[in-house]
Parts: structure tokens; C-alpha cells; sequence
């Protein structure tokens, strides 16, 4: 069943009611959930949101070209009111964002007019727990322009085997190291609308058991594929491993298709890989 919006939601409702509802949720792979497609069509860019999001995550400013990662702020909010709704199986609080595949069909203009489509594509086992896939779709006149798929993860007892079962890569070669401000949490909520409390200040990140606010994983996907570039039709693949405390230092490493962020003691936050297509 498709769902068309006439605007997209307001994430704050969303955060407190899917807050609100968490204690009450049952995860399990074989639960049900949300079928629901929804559509929102007639969705044009704030370029000044899209400045700042630009300047916080070190992509160039005033290009025409849509950064990669950005049609992914334009469809959370669909993702967090499908995942927020009493139907979805799965807390919303603790829930974790553990990888994401992004594929780009054509480069995106940022004065165009699009249709996003989002939808849950399943529930699946997890060695942690279970895993929700959320489908991001983006059409133009042309067609699908953009798609992605994310996986969050609900952490719950669980009989199940998965994860990282083969032996891990080399370590790539180190390219730079950035020292990350305190603020990166809040600028990059300001920008993307994302301002879950874990990732804006150490006393509210200190409620969900974190030491300090953490950066989020998709500023840190964003800031990697800045510095790394990508071509016009490509496929991306990034997995979450391990929180970024604020303030930081991380090393960026890059290699062959692979990049990776750092932290002490060669700890890896994130790993990905950027295959070009040909078609």
C-alpha cells in the first residue's frame, strides 16, 4: 500500500513518540511491520540547508551537484515516521544505523524536483539482535535517480549467528588525520534535521550511556566521500563499526575502492568501498 505526503513529517514528534512507544516493543526477525510505501512527491532542496550541510560534511559549496549523501536527509524523515509508528516491531531508542549502500544512477541537480519513496523491505537476524532495511528511492523525470538501503539494528537476545565472519583487510594507508570539534554533533543536526540527543551534547548523551556526544554515522560516511570523491554513477557501501566521540582526532585512510576512519589504537568507526558503474 502507497501512502502519498503532501509535506514531509517533522522529525521532533517522531524522535518523542517513537521515544515514548520503545519500552512497550517486542524486536524478533518474524515480527511484523509496517508495509506501508510512503511517497513524497514535489520535494525541492532548501539550498541553504544545503549549504551548511556542505560546510559541515567538507563537500564543495555553490556546485549545482547534489553530494551523495545528501538525498539520504531528504528521506529520514519518511524512514523515522515509518519507524516510529506503533506498528514497527523495533525500538526507536538504542536503535542503531549499521550500514548503508548507495547507488547513483545520474549526478542530481540541486535545483531539481524530486519524488522520494520510502519503505521497510524487511526485518532480518542479527548475531546482536534484528536488523530493519529501510528502501530510500529518489525519482526524476527519468526514473529512479537514487536509491539506498540502510540497515538499524535493535540489540535483544537472540540465537542467531551473522556479523563480520571473515578474517579483516590490511589496514589502508593513512591519507590524514582530522581533529573533529565538539560542535560537528549539533551543526550537523542543524543541517540535516537529525537532532537526536545523543550526537548534540555530553550531558544528554551521557542518558543513553555514551561519555560524550557522538558525531553521526552519516556525517561520518559524508565527510569521508568528500574527501574521497566519487563519480557520477556509482555504487557505495559504508558500515558502521564503532562510535566517534566528541571532540576527536580520526584518521582517514583510502586505498583502491576502500576507505576507512580511525581512532586510537587503530580502532575502525567506519569502513566502506566506491565502485563506479558503468551503466
Amino acid at each position: 500500500m502507497s501512502l502519498v505526503l503532501t509535506s514531509a513529517p517533522s522529525l521532533p514528534p517522531l524522535l518523542a513518540r517513537g521515544a515514548l512507544l520503545s519500552p512497550f516493543k517486542r524486536p524478533a526477525a518474524d515480527a511484523e511491520f509496517p508495509r506501508t510505501r510512503l511517497v513524497l512527491p514535489g520535494v525541492r532542496v532548501d539550498l541553504a540547508r544545503l549549504a551548511a550541510y556542505e560546510r559541515v560534511c567538507g563537500f564543495a559549496t555553490g556546485d549545482d551537484a547534489l553530494p551523495i549523501t545528501y538525498p539520504h536527509v531528504l528521506g529520514f524523515p519518511l524512514a523515522m515516521r515509518l519507524m516510529s509508528a506503533r506498528e514497527f516491531p523495533l525500538p526507536l531508542l538504542g536503535l542503531v544505523h549499521t550500514s548503508i549502500e548507495i547507488t547513483r544512477h545520474t549526478a542530481m541537480t540541486a535545483t531539481g524536483e524530486y519524488e522520494l519513496t520510502v519503505h521497510i523491505d524487511g526485518l532480518v537476524p542479527h548475531r546482536r539482535g534484528t536488523e530493519a532495511v529501510v528502501v530510500t528511492e529518489v525519482r526524476a523525470e527519468e526514473g529512479v535517480v537514487w536509491e539506498s538501503r540502510s540497515r538499524y539494528l535493535a540489540r535483544h537476545r537472540t540465537n542467531a549467528v551473522g556479523g563480520r565472519t571473515s578474517e579483516e583487510p590490511e589496514p589502508l594507508p593513512r591519507v590524514a588525520e582530522w581533529r573533529i570539534a565538539g560542535d560537528v554533533g549539533r551543526r550537523y543536526g542543524a543541517a540535516s534535521g537529525d537532532r537526536n540527543p545523543i550526537h548534540l551534547h555530553p550531558l544528554t548523551a551521557r542518558l543513553f550511556g555514551f561519555p560524550r556526544a557522538i558525531a553521526h554515522g552519516m556525517w561520518t560516511v559524508a565527510r569521508c566521500l568528500a574527501a574521497y570523491g566519487t563519480p557520477e554513477k556509482v555504487l557505495v557501501r559504508a558500515e558502521f563499526r564503532a562510535p566517534v566521540l566528541l571532540p576527536g582526532t580520526v584518521t582517514y585512510a583510502a586505498e583502491g575502492g576502500r576507505f576507512e576512519l580511525r581512532g586510537g589504537e587503530e580502532r575502525v568507526h567506519l569502513a566502506g568501498e566506491v565502485y563506479p558503474l558503468t551503466s
